[in-house]
C-alpha cells in the first residue's frame, strides 16, 4: 500500500522571515538565468552537438547542476 506524507526530513522553524531575499534565491534557481535554464540549455544543446565525446561533455555538465 502506498501512502503519501507531505513532511519535511528535518524541521524548519523560520522566526523572521525575509520576502526579499527568498524572492533572489528563487531566481537563482527558477529564474530564466538560474541553475536550472542553465542545465536545461546544456542538456537541449547535446542534441544538435556532431561529436559523440561533446555530446557526453554536455550531459556532464547538464546533469552536474544539481
Amino acid at each position: 500500500m502506498f501512502s503519501y506524507v507531505k513532511k519535511l526530513q528535518y524541521p524548519i522553524n523560520i522566526k523572521n522571515p525575509d520576502p526579499k531575499a527568498a524572492s533572489i534565491i528563487i531566481s537563482q534557481y527558477g529564474g530564466p538565468d538560474g541553475e536550472l535554464g542553465a542545465s536545461l540549455r546544456y542538456l537541449s544543446q547535446r542534441y544538435s552537438m556532431p561529436y559523440p565525446e561533446l555530446k557526453g561533455l554536455l550531459t556532464d555538465i547538464g546533469v552536474s547542476f544539481r
